[in-house]
């Protein structure tokens, strides 16, 4: 009887073994990235586990729902930014398109509505791209540590003083720096100031210590750029260029503006800083299919076809809300804290810009969907209405 449990036992540790050996000599199941010039390959929803029926519903939403302002993006940033004293377009601005948007499921594309391959405005979406140069010159080692204080990489007068010199990467990245200063003729104060009050009160207001309140400055994220301008010694885009946009396929069309005033000198050289935003024009001008690479990067954690773009450690980083606020991390939104939306994933974040410019990222459900021109307000519900699908 013994022996025959023992030859039991033994069988059973043979056959475990041959199907672990046979189960690990199985080619890996190969992830699909689009190819460069190529059509990014497609797939039907039932394909991937999505309901067709939700995902229509998604789509008619997003159509339905199209940004309310002005076609011509001048007229809509004035009429937005009214409130602001000296508000004053100095950088590229360019008439928006209609709704437009796609979904990638696994990589593959199983849904997409206007028009796609259109180059737009895609404003604070920008700010997303800037915080991966600074994750490249953190990868680099141009940049030590985000907790480093800025002033001892950049020793111009851009980060003197008591309050400024106590500014790190940390908190410009997370928009809680409070920097206070003008650049390119442009005041941190008078960036959507608060309703109440005047000139001189907000000029004179109590600074707020560096990393301890958030809040959303476009100068303050041009002093961002301005400051990797001076570790990099070379322009953004062309950073962003070499190291993202050219090894995962993008277009030939996307670009990055800065402003007629942001020339500055480098090593004798006039290289614009650029613009982390396109509140007073500039930005990223840059289509849907671009803005879905860019986001199916990150999905994979950075790499792209087994190599590794930016570290897996920055990918994780802009995902870790910021202690000033919790919907908020490395110039990514997170859906958590105050902003985080109803029936939505808690893991996702995305980039946000003006006008509903979007690229949400799901990686535990393997999902990109990039919005363009939907009505800001309702991002949430278009996002409800997609994940009642799934």
């Amino acid at each position: 009887m013994q022996n025959t449990i023992k030859k039991y036992r033994l069988q059973s540790i043979l056959f475990t073994g041959l199907f672990l050996f046979i189960f690990s000599t199985l080619p890996a199941q190969k992830l699909y990235y689009p190819e460069k010039n190529k059509s990014w390959e497609t797939k039907s929803p039932k394909e991937v586990g999505i309901n067709p029926v939700k995902l229509d519903e998604a789509m008619a939403f997003a159509k339905a729902n199209e940004y309310s302002g002005n076609v011509d993006l001048r007229i809509a940033i004035y009429e937005s930014f009214k409130n602001e004293p000296f508000i004053n377009i100095v950088g590229p601005t360019k008439h928006r398109g209609g709704p437009a948007g796609v979904i990638i499921k696994n990589g593959y594309i199983i849904a997409q509505w206007g028009d796609v391959d259109r180059v737009d405005m895609t404003f604070s979406a920008t700010k997303s791209y800037l915080s991966t140069v600074a994750g490249l010159a953190i990868d680099d080692g141009l940049i030590k540590n985000v907790n480093d204080k800025v002033i001892d990489y950049v020793w111009d007068e851009t980060f003197q003083g008591e309050h400024n010199s106590k500014i790190t990467w940390d908190h410009l990245l997370t928009q809680s720096s409070d920097w206070s200063g003008t650049l390119f003729g442009q005041h941190d104060w008078a960036d959507r100031p608060p309703h109440e009050g005047g000139i001189d009160d907000w000029k004179n207001r109590k600074l707020n210590e560096p990393g301890t309140v958030y809040k959303y400055n476009d100068v303050r994220v041009n002093v961002t750029a301005y400051a990797l301008l001076q570790v990099w010694r070379k322009p953004l885009p062309q950073v962003l260029k070499e190291r993202i946009m050219d090894p995962i396929g993008t277009s030939s069309t996307w670009r990055w503006f800065g402003y007629e005033t942001s020339w500055v000198n480098v090593d004798g050289a006039q290289v614009q800083s650029v613009s982390g935003g396109g509140h007073t024009g500039g930005g990223l001008f840059i289509n849907t299919i671009d803005h879905a690479k860019f986001g199916l990067l990150f999905l994979r954690e950075g790499n792209w076809q087994g190599k590794q773009l930016i570290s897996k450690e920055w990918v994780k980083a802009v995902q870790q809300p910021s202690k000033a606020y919790g919907s908020y991390g490395y110039m990514w939104w997170l859906n958590q804290g105050p902003r985080s939306m109803e029936g939505v994933p808690g893991n996702i974040y995305y980039a946000s810009g003006f006008g509903g410019n979007n690229v949400v990222i799901d990686d535990k459900n393997d999902i990109i969907i990039v919005t363009r021109w939907l009505e800001p307000s309702k991002l949430g519900e278009f996002l409800k209405i997609f994940y009642e699908g799934i």
